[in-house]
């Protein structure tokens, strides 16, 4: 019985922790100083600088090292704070604080809304790059509003959907696991010249941590269209349609669900530094304006609130380890 109320306790801290941080996020946002994924992506590089060899190899051990040593301190406190509910609750809040990025998300897209609104395309290039890596130089209002759109489509998985299902998985080390994994992508896992190779395992990895999260995202993102005016049936229809279409097995998922609930078309060329790339288009209708990023941006918050729910259910539902029996001395 002991060991039920131990289990029980830590569940109930977990699903609590889940929605205190998803709540201290929606409240304050980032912290504004000595964030812990800055200070993260810092030692990132440090160790990158120390093992980097242009092959998969030396690429696999950076990821295993970087995601191996959050994910173990994530270990680490789920051991120290079993048994004590409150401290548990303290620190899967602080945790999943710390990993979300819903409101900045949300107030970057409305803050590009904003300039484009105001016809200030200097102050929406200079901003974009806050959301994305394309380069904004050449890119003109419609553009500057797909880009939006499609970085809060697929930043509503990877800031939000995804950070919560791994915690209510996984608890701390799911939290702390999955946004090193995450933040090494961004850092290592687009195709360039220096990362063909040594980047090619923290993409893969954070590819399969997104294949769970990704799809919820869409589903939810459908559910949710009638919030933004859109129709269920249509954006169900076009995310079965395009999903597949995307390079990515995941960003697809929720760019073209998003694309059939505001009513819009993505898709099409990207400009990076120093490269380009021609996707499919995904959705049907105009191409997107500062109007459908407000959209996007009330979209992405009503999926937030609906997966912190599922994710604090999850958390609490999680089949308890019941203590082997002895059968003999």
């Amino acid at each position: 019985m002991a060991v039920d109320r131990v289990a029980l306790g830590g569940r109930v801290a977990d699903a609590a922790g889940l929605l205190a941080g998803y709540g201290l996020d929606a409240l304050l946002g980032d912290p504004r100083r000595f964030h812990p994924v800055a200070g993260f992506g810092t030692l990132a590089q440090r160790l990158e600088r120390r093992v980097y060899r242009d092959n998969r190899r030396a690429g696999a051990a950076y990821t295993l090292i970087a995601v191996g040593a959050p994910a173990a301190l994530g270990v680490a406190a789920a051991l120290a704070t079993r048994g004590h509910p409150v401290s548990r609750f303290v620190v899967t809040a602080a945790a999943t604080w710390t990993v979300l990025g819903g409101r900045t998300l949300r107030a970057e897209g409305r803050r590009m809304a904003g300039y484009l609104r105001g016809g200030d395309l200097p102050g929406a290039r200079g901003r974009l790059n806050y959301l994305c890596g394309r380069d904004p130089a050449a890119l003109d209002e419609a553009e500057l509003a797909r880009a939006t759109v499609e970085s809060v489509a697929e930043n509503t998985s990877d800031a939000v959907v995804a950070p919560l299902w791994w915690g209510a998985v996984a608890g701390v080390p799911g939290l702390l696991a999955y946004r090193a994994a995450n933040t090494l992508d961004a850092m290592v896992g687009h195709r360039s010249a220096r990362y063909a190779r040594f980047g090619t395992p923290a993409a893969r990895l954070d590819d399969v941590l997104n294949l769970g999260p990704a799809r919820l995202t869409a589903l939810l993102t459908v559910a949710a269209a009638p919030q933004v005016r859109g129709r269920r049936a249509e954006a169900l229809r076009v995310w079965r349609r395009d999903r597949a279409d995307h390079p990515s097995p995941n960003a697809g998922q929720c760019e073209s669900a998003m694309a059939g609930a505001l009513g819009v078309r993505l898709g099409g060329r990207n400009v990076y530094f120093g490269r380009s790339e021609t996707r499919p288009y995904l959705g049907d209708g105009p191409r997107p304006d500062f109007r459908h990023i407000s959209r996007a941006a009330k979209l992405s918050g009503t999926v937030g609130l609906a997966s912190v729910a599922l994710a604090a259910a999850a958390a609490f539902a999680r089949p308890r380890r019941r203590p082997r029996a002895v059968v003999g001395r």
